[in-house]
């Protein structure tokens, strides 16, 4: 659902390997999917695939699992729409970055069932998507569509799934095992909410940043003032996780430094920002400030490029695309 850039290299993989895929998009992307499938020009290896694409859900109908790859802030709107495709067993597996709206569903201890307001404004998602179905899932692959129906893969081929809960579920082992088929690594995880808070301690720094500043991660990884707050912002982020109990096994340092190795990329906040599509900025950013305020851990950092981050998104809904700096 959302058969994006991720979406579509996904679905590609595993239809190439003989599952049974489709894949829901809309627009000239899924125009050019129904004529000439997906076309993904990968380091890997270039490959194509034929998956059935399509923008209605009873076509689609009951299905085994379903992968949620559109953007957080479009899944009130979609989630309503997903009940075509949930049968009784049917599995949804969350995409997206960020902090998941199910967060402390099947969490354990006090803040059990909890809502993120952020997330999940008067509980249409969970509402839409009951607690049992969810799957989490941590996306590594870098991918954009080059045109519609050709995709970009950059690099990576990761995605790790696990049960909110921490089991080792029948379901998780039947998911990743066709993953694996597909070409893909898929780690079952235990501590899923663990993977997500390695990978937001990066993006709660740096996505906001690159978005005000137009920089890339090696910039604003050198630049003394702007590693600085980038700094600022994942210590906030890292004491926030641990008052929640989760203890990342990265240091500020050691990302500091992943961002220099990575070079000149564009974070998905610039790119949004760029093409003048809404930011992830409530999942990524806006959800540590709630978290936050849950447990009592002060982010004035993060509040600050929130702040900036989301003036700047309002601007470009009005004004449209924001032509880049360089």
């Amino acid at each position: 659902m959302g058969a994006g850039a991720i979406g579509a290299y996904l679905g590609a993989r595993l239809s190439l390997s003989g599952h049974d895929v489709s894949l829901i998009a809309r627009g000239p992307h899924l125009r050019a999917m129904q004529a000439g499938g997906v076309r993904v020009r990968s380091p890997e290896g270039d490959f194509e695939a034929r998956p059935v694409a399509t923008d209605d859900y009873e076509e689609v109908g009951e299905v085994d699992f379903v992968f949620l790859t559109v953007k957080a802030h479009g899944l009130p709107e979609i989630a309503p729409r997903l009940l075509p495709l949930l049968g009784p067993e049917t599995a949804v597996l969350t995409a997206q970055n960020g902090i998941p709206w199910w967060y402390f569903q099947k969490h354990g201890g006090p803040l059990e069932g909890r809502r993120i307001e952020r997330l999940d404004p008067d509980g249409v998602v969970s509402g839409a998507i009951a607690a049992d179905r969810v799957i989490g899932c941590i996306v590594y692959p870098s991918a954009s569509i080059a045109e519609p129906g050709v995709i970009d893969h950059v690099e990576g081929n990761r995605f790790a799934i696990g049960e909110p809960d921490g089991s080792t579920s029948d379901r998780c082992r039947r998911l990743a095992d066709a993953l694996i088929e597909s070409g893909l690594r898929s780690p079952i995880r235990s501590r899923i909410r663990d993977d997500m808070w390695v990978k937001l301690l990066g993006n709660v720094a740096f996505n906001p940043t690159s978005a005000l500043t137009r920089a890339t991660l090696v910039e604003i990884a050198n630049h003394p003032e702007a590693s600085e707050l980038a700094r600022s912002v994942m210590a906030e982020a890292d004491a926030v996780a641990a008052a929640l109990g989760i203890k990342i096994p990265i240091s500020v340092d050691q990302r500091m430094a992943g961002a220099a190795k990575v070079g000149e990329h564009k974070t998905s906040m610039l790119q949004d920002v760029e093409t003048g599509r809404p930011m992830e900025l409530e999942a990524i950013v806006g959800a540590v400030i709630e978290l936050g305020e849950i447990v009592g851990v002060q982010t004035p950092n993060i509040h600050a490029v929130y702040a900036a981050a989301k003036l700047l998104g309002e601007g470009v809904a009005k004004q449209g695309r924001v032509r880049p700096a360089r």
